[in-house]
Order: structure tokens, then C-alpha cells, then sequence
């Protein structure tokens, strides 16, 4: 499903001897804040895509530029590749059922009567199509401009035996919460060979390749496990964790851990 937006209302009136054309004008465009990386919040950028969705590849771009420009900032970027598209011609290979059912969560949470593609949902409260550039850096600012409910810390992330280890500690959590862990992809690129985008080559950022949630039940530490795949490098994968209100979608804080590198020798 894409959104489709009606930019502009054409009244066509009549009169004895001519036609006159008026026009009601778009909305004038979104006047972006921007934003003032103080340390007090954060953002947690949601994006549901799919290489199957013909509209998708500009919201990627626009995840891209951010990401970009936010590096080292409390900016958490995911890209979600939901699986419902795959019956249209071309199945991606990011695409998995556990993020088309996250996405139906926030449907629930949002009270939203339907999921489409390219959606963004930022700390899980605001949703919006995720093309929409100066919407997304609005809510980006109004995210990092607001303290956060709670802390998350992570650390000691290593990776063995196919699996990566975090230990997290997040303070006042409080009820009804879980931890969200994600592991993520910084980058790839995909030549799609069918479907909407077919001959296209699509560059994708900040892809989540698995998610668990972990209830809290008011414990505010503990230690956390998440599989790894066969392709995992140190340096091409992070893992992005956060706390979120289990009723309403809520997120209360944010953090990121980066995996540890070994130096080649001299």
C-alpha cells in the first residue's frame, strides 16, 4: 500500500463567452527546526520500507542524508524490511514477518486503520510517510529537544560463537516496559532483478537483520544475547537499543553500542 497525496483542487467555472481556471494552492512547504544536539533527548527513527515498493527508495535517501549528517548524535536510525510486499514480484532479502508484525503493533499503538510503505515512526509516538524530509527533521528536533523519561546504558558488547553479548543497564524504566535490541546492518546495496523497482540498484543504510524484545518487569540491568549472521563483520554492524512502553509505543530512552575492532599489526 503507498500514500497517495492530492497536491493541489482544480475549479473549473463557466461563464457566457470564456472558461477561467482557478487554482487552490498546496500547502506551503514544512519550515524545518533545526535541531540543537544539547545532550538532554534523543531520536528514534523507525522506517518501514521494501525493496518491492516503488515509492520506498526516496525515503531511503532521506534516511541516508540523515544518517549521515547525524553521525555521532542521538539519532537512532532503523530501516525495517517489511516481508508483505514479497508477493509482488521480487522478495527482499532484508525482509522478514517479525517487522510487518512490529509495524502492526504501532498501528494499534498510533490507532491507525492501516500500514503502508514508506512509513517513519519517531520514539514511537509520531508517524508520517517516510519521504517527507523536512517532517522527519521536525520531529528529529522535537525528539532531541526533550529529556527522555529514562537512561539506557550499554556496554561490554563483544561477539562469540555466533551470537553478540551486551550487558545494559536502564534507569527508570519503570512498569509496563521492554528493552528493544536490534542488531543493524550500516550499509548495503541490492540489485533488484523484478517487481516495482526491477533493474534498479538500491542502496539501503542502517538495516535491522534481528530484533527481540526483553520484558523489564522492573528490573533495570541485566545482560542480553542477539544472533549474528554468517556475513556479520565488527566494523559493518551496531546494535541500537531502547526502552519502550509496552501500551503505548512509547520510547523513554535510546542508546547504541559499536563492536569492538582488532588493529592490524605493524
Amino acid at each position: 500500500m503507498k500514500t497517495i497525496k492530492i497536491l493541489s483542487t482544480v475549479a473549473i467555472l463557466l461563464t457566457a463567452g470564456f472558461v477561467s481556471v482557478a487554482f487552490i494552492n498546496a500547502k506551503p512547504p514544512v519550515k524545518v527546526v533545526k535541531p540543537a544536539f544539547d545532550g538532554k533527548g534523543f531520536a528514534v527513527v523507525e522506517l518501514f520500507t521494501s525493496e518491492g515498493c516503488s515509492s520506498c527508495p526516496a525515503a531511503d535517501a532521506v534516511v541516508a542524508k540523515i544518517e549521515k549528517e547525524s553521525a555521532g548524535k542521538p539519532v537512532y536510525i532503523l530501516a525495517y524490511h517489511v516481508d508483505y510486499w514479497n508477493r509482488l514480484g521480487w522478495k527482499d532479502v532484508f525482509s522478514s514477518a517479525d517487522y510487518s508484525r512490529r509495524q502492526n503493533t504501532y498501528a494499534n499503538w498510533l490507532n491507525l486503520s492501516s500500514v503502508y510503505t514508506p512509513q517513519v515512526v519517531v520514539n514511537g509516538r509520531k508517524e508520517f510517510v517516510g519521504s517527507q524530509e523536512g517532517t522527519l527533521r521536525n520531529a528529529i528536533t522535537a525528539g532531541i529537544g526533550k529529556a527522555g523519561k529514562a537512561t539506557l546504558a550499554l556496554d561490554g558488547l563483544k561477539a562469540a560463537d555466533s551470537q553478540a553479548t551486551v550487558k545494559y543497564n536502564a534507569d527508570g524504566a519503570g512498569e509496563n516496559t521492554a528493552l528493544v535490541l536490534a542488531l543493524v546492518e550500516k550499509n548495503a546495496t541490492t540489485v533488484v532483478k523484478a517487481g516495482e523497482n526491477g533493474g534498479r540498484t538500491l542502496s539501503h543504510v542502517q538495516i535491522v537483520t534481528k530484533i527481540q524484545n526483553i520484558a523489564l518487569n522492573g528490573h533495570k540491568s541485566g545482560e542480553a544475547n542477539i544472533g549474528l549472521p554468517k556475513n556479520f563483520t565488527a566494523q559493518n554492524y551496531e546494535v541500537i537499543a531502547f526502552v519502550q512502553n509496552v501500551q503505548n509505543g512509547e520510547i523513554l530512552a535510546a542508546s547504541r553500542a559499536v563492536f569492538p575492532t582488532v588493529s592490524a599489526s605493524n
